[in-house]
């Protein structure tokens, strides 16, 4: 086994944590549809998330997997579970508007003894419809438990910090090989596309997954918004071009962004830059074991303030296993109200990203809590990218 394989008992352990919450919310069993919950609970992994697809925990014994027909080849690949655990529907039920996957889903449950009480769904999912919920409404007494699982993978055990870490060597390498090529004139796709390629090359003779996000990578007036991508045009001097991109490795992520300049920044970058800095090592500073995210938000904001830029967004969230869309875990966020306790395993990515009138400057870490404060997974210099 190599060092970030998960074991039966880590498996075991999660299973527990989830069903002690299942407890707390009264329910019989869970039907959990986000693929990054079902991946955690029994390492399942396909591409196979634009059909209807789940897990179902029930107060004992195994998860069932329950899937498209076709895909319970890819279970049987990764799930810890034996065949008796997997289950697949019929290759009619796609996509097909006289019939609807759920209601093979509802008969499972039904069959397992588990109709009779509260089952919980993620009803406020990317994965489950609004259409998958009335069908199994019809058949089930439901519950929203939206956030159930990803709430018990906040902590991250030390197999899961070794995929980080990983991570995070990878997102290291797609940034030095962006300052390797990048240079006035070059099209921005083809930027992307060393990105790209360094991003599945991998690094430490690690290989790197897809990411959850594909590159932002907007240049000048575009990067005064968060979420562009890129297009083909050349980039150009005296214009902001900022990189929010992951390191992937086995659906592990850990995003990491910087800002390129051709010349000297003008000087509303610098001053930006130095709030960045002194805000960041404020809200750093604050993060260990005991503090809230808040205490975090609190001090950045704060500091940022003194040095005249304010940032209306929140400034980090928690990261870790994911698939497309999002990268992020849907749990806590460092901004002010936010009163969860930070604890020893849980990975963020500190986002303290500024927009201004004529570009963005992005310099983000993502960060360890450890047992005494915090630890960057990534030692790349926090500062804007300079280049003649």
């Amino acid at each position: 086994m190599d060092e970030t394989d998960f074991s039966l008992s880590e498996y075991e352990a999660r299973l527990a944590r989830i069903r002690v919450a299942m407890a707390a919310q009264g329910l019989v069993a869970l039907i959990v549809s986000d693929p990054s919950n079902m991946a955690w609970a029994t390492g399942y992994d396909g591409w196979s998330f634009y059909v209807h697809q789940g897990v179902v925990i029930g107060p004992s014994g195994p998860p069932l997997w329950w899937g498209r027909g076709m895909d319970a080849a890819g279970a049987r690949r990764t799930v810890w579970m034996g065949e008796e655990a997997i289950h697949g529907y019929d290759d009619s039920y796609v996509q097909n508007p006289d019939k609807h996957p759920m209601e093979v889903l509802a008969a499972l449950i039904r069959d397992q003894g588990w109709a009779g009480g509260r089952v919980g769904v993620e009803m406020d999912n990317y994965y489950y419809s609004a259409k998958a919920h009335a069908v199994l409404a019809d058949h089930l007494d439901l519950a929203d438990a939206t956030g159930l699982v990803n709430w018990q993978r906040l902590v991250k055990s030390p197999a899961e910090i070794a995929r980080m870490r990983r991570a995070a060597g990878i997102v290291e390498a797609m940034h030095k090989r962006i300052l390797e090529v990048a240079e006035p004139g070059l099209p921005k796709n083809r930027l992307v596309a060393e990105i790209l390629h360094a991003g599945a090359t991998g690094a430490g003779g690690h290989w790197g997954d897809y990411p959850a996000i594909v590159p932002m990578a907007p240049s000048g007036m575009d990067a005064t918004a968060p979420h562009l991508t890129w297009d083909d045009r050349p980039m150009q001097r005296g214009e902001a071009h900022f990189f929010e991109i992951a390191g992937v490795y086995r659906r592990y992520h850990c995003p990491q962004s910087r800002t390129l300049f051709f010349g000297e920044p003008p000087a509303t970058y610098r001053r930006a830059e130095t709030a960045v800095q002194e805000a960041t090592e404020a809200a750093l500073a604050r993060a260990r074991p005991g503090n809230t995210c808040e205490d975090m938000a609190i001090a950045f904001y704060d500091t940022l303030g003194r040095h005249g830029f304010r940032k209306d967004s929140r400034t980090g969230y928690s990261i870790g296993l994911s698939y497309p869309p999002d990268w992020g875990e849907r749990t806590l966020s460092l901004r002010r109200g936010d009163l969860t306790p930070l604890q020893p395993g849980m990975t963020l990515h500190f986002m303290p990203a500024l927009w201004l009138d004529d570009g963005g400057i992005e310099i983000t870490e993502p960060i360890l809590i450890t047992e005494t404060g915090v630890e960057k997974l990534s030692t790349l210099p926090g500062a804007l990218f300079i280049r003649s």
